[in-house]
């Protein structure tokens, strides 16, 4: 078997990818990441001007402004993207939303909310574009981000509907896999440790915010921008054409103790 080159490994010329959460945070910055390496990049999100502002920044980028929880939401992003550049190729599932507040205090709509933005809602994305992959035979990588706190519990920090919806996620992960192999669609997910984005500010601002952190992290610190490129480039490039059902922790250590 030929290898390639390390730079056509890594490199998404010609590709297009489908970006979730894309306004904001991690999703910025993946959606710099994935054009940078020569994908087109749909950035999906309910901010229209925040996308709209980010795709006069970040070239190779379109705006598809929607709230993707809502009925047909999925399916309507998926349509537009292939009619406006007819394929995909790239699923990343950013999109997401945490509370923290002990169990016994919580709402439990609130909760199938949050299970509703952080699992549901990538399942529906997921198998939409996986059955227009399937059917044209054209094989696609599906990246989910996930969370250290689907590993485990948060122990101090009390996270139930999130660290349940992320749990479900990185097993949902392994299913879709396990479905998809032979059909040449790939699904796997990053799982961050402490990166500071708008929804995790509170955490970063706060003595026992960051305590929590470094307390808990092997590395004694955070991560900080950038440190997500190179899981999120191997997964959804030709770097990992043998990867798929698994979850890629980028924690400082925080999954190893």
């Amino acid at each position: 078997m030929e290898l390639s080159s390390p730079a056509d490994l890594f490199s998404l010329d010609g590709k297009v990818a489908v970006l979730t959460g894309a306004s904001s945070g991690l999703g910025e910055r993946f959606a710099t990441v994935l054009s940078e390496a020569g994908a087109h990049v749909v950035l999906a999100a309910r901010r229209a001007e925040r996308l709209e502002a980010l795709t006069e920044s970040i070239p190779n980028t379109s705006a598809a402004p929607c709230d993707i929880t809502a009925d047909g939401a999925p399916q309507t992003l998926i349509d537009s993207t292939l009619e406006a550049h007819g394929r995909i190729d790239i699923v990343v599932n950013n999109a997401g939303i945490s509370r923290v507040l002990p169990a016994i205090e919580d709402d439990v709509d609130e909760f199938r909310r949050e299970i509703e933005i952080d699992l549901v809602a990538p399942y529906e994305l997921a198998r939409r574009a996986a059955k227009w992959m399937i059917e044209n035979d054209s094989p696609g990588s599906i990246v989910n981000i996930g969370s250290v706190l689907g590993h485990g519990g948060g122990g101090r920090l009390k996270a139930p509907g999130y660290a349940a919806a992320k749990g479900g996620l990185h097993n949902l992960t392994r299913e879709l896999a396990s479905q998809w192999a032979r059909k040449n669609v790939r699904v796997n997910a990053i799982g961050p440790g402490w990166f500071e984005t708008e929804m995790n500010g509170e955490m970063f601002d706060t003595d026992g915010g960051m305590n929590y952190i470094t307390s808990n992290t092997p590395m004694g610190r955070p991560g900080v921008q950038g440190e997500l490129d190179g899981a999120l480039l191997f997964l959804a490039s030709a770097a990992s054409t043998y990867v798929t059902g698994q979850v890629l922790f980028v924690d400082g250590g925080w999954t190893a103790i």
